[in-house]
């Protein structure tokens, strides 16, 4: 599979942060790639509390946040589960859950796919492919650890969305494209987001 025909699955949950899903997003429709994006109910909730969308007309969301795209943009219910990301015999490069919040984090790590986010991870998972989980939350209880644990031993990662201060971010755009691009960084997706320590230019 060529660099330009490469397939990502990206799921937004209810986390706090759906920012940085739609920049992830973003980034690799520009790129050219193509993106399968799975959204909760409560990933659509946080739409509308964060990012002010109106959440009772998804297409119009959609098209209003992906409005020029190189790549091509799936979206997919959460009961479809006749969605090609649903098998393991469709090429899906990676998943990215992003924010992922903690009942996310939860079914995936105990192998409870009740719904296409979960189901399409638990492919990546036995299918080996990359899986990276971004969660959002603070503070964490031994639950939140043990299943971050759990899913790390599965062949899974976990980027917390921790944005770093040595790149002298000016904006909240600055923050976010840090969490990102280290995501991007951990899918081996080139990108200019942010400076990298050392680089002067």
């Amino acid at each position: 599979m060529t660099e330009e025909t490469k397939i990502y699955s990206v799921g937004i949950t209810g986390a706090s942060g759906a920012i940085y899903g739609v920049r992830l997003t973003e980034e690799l429709l520009e790129l050219g790639y193509t993106v399968h994006l799975l959204i909760t109910g409560a990933g659509w909730q946080v739409f509308r509390e964060e990012l002010n969308m109106d959440i009772n007309q998804p297409e119009l969301c959609i098209s209003t946040l992906f409005p020029e795209r190189n790549g091509t943009l799936y979206v997919h219910g959460l009961q479809e589960f006749t969605a090609p990301v649903a098998s393991g015999s469709y090429r899906n490069d990676g998943m990215v859950v992003i924010p992922c919040s903690m009942g996310t984090l939860s079914k995936i790590a105990h192998s409870h796919s009740g719904s296409l986010v979960e189901r399409t991870a638990d492919v990546m998972l036995k299918e080996k492919r990359p899986l990276i989980l971004v969660p959002r939350e603070t503070p964490l209880h031994r639950i939140h650890l043990e299943n971050m644990l759990r899913v790390s031993d599965a062949g899974g990662s976990i980027v917390p969305a921790m944005p770093g201060y040595y790149h002298h971010p000016q904006t909240m755009d600055d923050l976010v494209n840090f969490v990102v691009g280290k995501v991007l960084d951990h899918m081996n997706v080139p990108h200019q987001l942010f400076t990298r320590w050392g680089d002067q230019s």
